[in-house]
């Protein structure tokens, strides 16, 4: 035995002193230590010729002389060989589960390149705003696959603002009732299958591969005959919706919740038959083809308005609620309209969220937890209970169910808390009235002493007006980059940033990391306790995305 352990032996390699290993110990020791008679492949390999007998009489001797501890039955039993064979099944079990791991994974890693190269294959296509209006295409695929919109009752949701969350609330509540939901909402935060969602969740990489498969053939179908005629192939929002259909019938769900992707009369969702209808809040948005006054943009949203079936109006501008009013009197629509026929009674901060009181017209429901932060929140909840009364009967609802799924309800990327100590928020405010909204939850919402912002946005946005409603509520703001083609230039963003805000008050970053870790510096740069500090990263969908995905979470 080498003399490498001073706590036991001096140098001379004699006997330690009192309190260290016993005298009787060293010569089992010294045998168990022997360099050219037991190396460790010896022990741990029974395939070689090693007298095993000697082995094990020696670490026997060792553990019955142990002063220290005394003999443990388990460990001689183990010498004996007696639990030799239990052992042989664990480490089989074990090779087993390793290797059913990594054909998990492997399988994974297959997966994800399938879902990958089909996302590929259809965002190469024309995005639905750069296409001609038309419901010919989409009109034409649905039927060759046979109609799948038709085989449940939808709920059909449009607005500038909400409808997202709003979708994902009436998801909720469905769901705790017992419904099979599927939900169909864009544009997504990370992974495509946030679009297509099936019981709560993501559509499976097995399912939306299938689905593909199934349509792929009539997709291309359809593209041949649409440009023999002198058209164009099918959107990347065409395609996708059906994509969505097709899956949801497939399954089957008991239930639709389609957000509409851009508009009403002209989207792909359109073609959809929906016993109910939800307008959220309109205003100006996507301009350059809506329309440029919230009169025009409100004649495209009032177009998912069918005859005879309940309509629910949250609250409008002056001039978006009489287009929407003429049009449900035009097709016998029975209209829900908010501050006359639902409404938000009371609402009250509470840890992660809010308690809200709704009437609706057929009960009241007091107190029920919504998970999400703002006013607003209060309001989508309240169309969201308003839907859902009317897709189940237009009867009162269990109170209890209610709360029960209200309170599974989430929405990823809207005023989200993804790290605490400075609280960091990211929202996926793109538009004027989007960041009024956010800068009102600010300060409904959170006590904080000291805000900064993290901006970028789509080169397409009135980046200025968004910039301008948020401002107030910003000590400062870090502008900072996003990857794609739509994505506004950095210096164009910096400029008008600093027309806005002032040029003391302007910091730029080239990534979002860089850009959140300044933010979080500028804002904890104070006396303030760090409850106090918030940083909100906004501006962009895709921007929310990112920083959901630096953060680690996934939708």
């Amino acid at each position: 035995m080498s003399n490498d352990h001073p706590a036991f032996f001096g140098d001379s390699g004699e006997e330690a002193v009192a309190g260290s290993i016993p005298a009787d110990l060293i010569p089992y020791l010294e045998a168990a230590d022997e360099p050219d008679e037991l190396a460790l492949t010896d022990v741990t390999d029974y395939g070689h010729d090693v007298e095993e007998a000697e082995l094990q009489t020696a670490l026997r001797n060792l553990v019955e002389s142990s002063l220290l501890l005394g003999p443990d039955p388990s460990i001689l039993a183990e010498l004996e060989g007696d639990l030799d064979e239990d052992f042989a099944d664990d480490a089989e079990a074990a090779r087993a589960e390793h290797e059913e791991a990594l054909a998990k994974a492997a399988d994974s890693v297959e997966l994800d390149a399938a879902v990958a190269k089909i996302y590929e294959s259809i965002v190469e296509r024309a995005p639905e705003h750069d296409i001609e209006p038309s419901l010919d295409r989409i009109r034409m695929l649905l039927d060759i696959l046979g109609d799948p919109q038709n085989t449940f009752p939808t709920v059909h949701i449009t607005g500038t603002n909400g409808k997202t969350s709003t979708a994902r609330m009436i998801d909720a509540v469905l769901t705790a009732f017992g419904v099979r939901v599927g939900r169909f909402t864009s544009p997504h935060l990370i992974d495509v299958r946030e679009r297509i969602s099936i019981e709560g969740a993501p559509i499976s990489r097995e399912a939306f591969i299938a689905a593909w498969n199934d349509i792929a053939p009539y997709v291309e179908m359809v593209d041949t005959k649409s440009v023999a005629d002198g058209g164009v192939r099918l959107s990347f929002f065409e395609v996708f919706t059906a994509l969505a259909l097709a899956a949801f019938a497939d399954l089957p769900v008991d239930a639709g919740v389609i957000e509409v992707g851009m508009g009403g009369t002209w989207d792909a969702t359109n073609l959809i038959e929906a016993g109910v209808s939800v307008i959220m809040p309109i205003d100006l948005d996507h301009t350059k083809w809506l329309g440029s006054t919230i009169r025009e943009i409100a004649e495209e949203k009032a177009g998912i308005i069918k005859p005879g079936q309940i309509v629910v109006i949250a609250e409008q501008p002056e001039e978006a609620l009489e287009v929407l009013l003429d049009r449900a009197r035009e097709v016998d629509a029975i209209v829900r309209l908010e501050g006359r026929d639902f409404e938000v009674i009371d609402r009250q901060m509470g840890v992660g969220g809010q308690l809200v009181t709704v009437r609706t017209p057929s009960a009241t429901y007091t107190d029920v937890f919504v998970p999400l932060f703002g006013e607003h929140q209060a309001h989508n909840a309240a169309a969201a209970l308003v839907g859902v009364e009317a897709f189940m009967g237009g009867r009162a609802l269990d109170a209890k169910i209610v709360e029960n799924g209200m309170m599974t309800a989430t929405s990823p990327g809207r005023l989200q808390v993804v790290r605490t100590s400075p609280t960091i928020l990211v929202d996926a405010a793109h538009n004027p009235a989007a960041a009024r909204v956010l800068a009102d939850a600010l300060d409904d919402s959170f006590a904080f002493a000291h805000v900064v912002g993290v901006y970028s946005a789509m080169g397409d946005k009135d980046i200025e007006s968004v910039l301008a409603e948020i401002e107030p509520h910003l000590d400062s703001i870090v502008i900072t980059e996003m990857p794609g083609e739509r994505a506004a230039n950095i210096e164009q963003l910096r400029e008008i940033a600093i027309d806005v805000f002032g040029e003391d008050r302007v910091e730029v970053r080239d990534n979002l990391g860089d850009a959140v870790d300044r933010a979080a510096t500028l804002a904890e740069a104070t006396t303030d306790p760090a409850d106090k500090c918030g940083v909100v990263v906004f501006g962009s969908v895709v921007l929310a995305g990112h920083m959901l995905d630096l953060a680690g979470i996934r939708p």
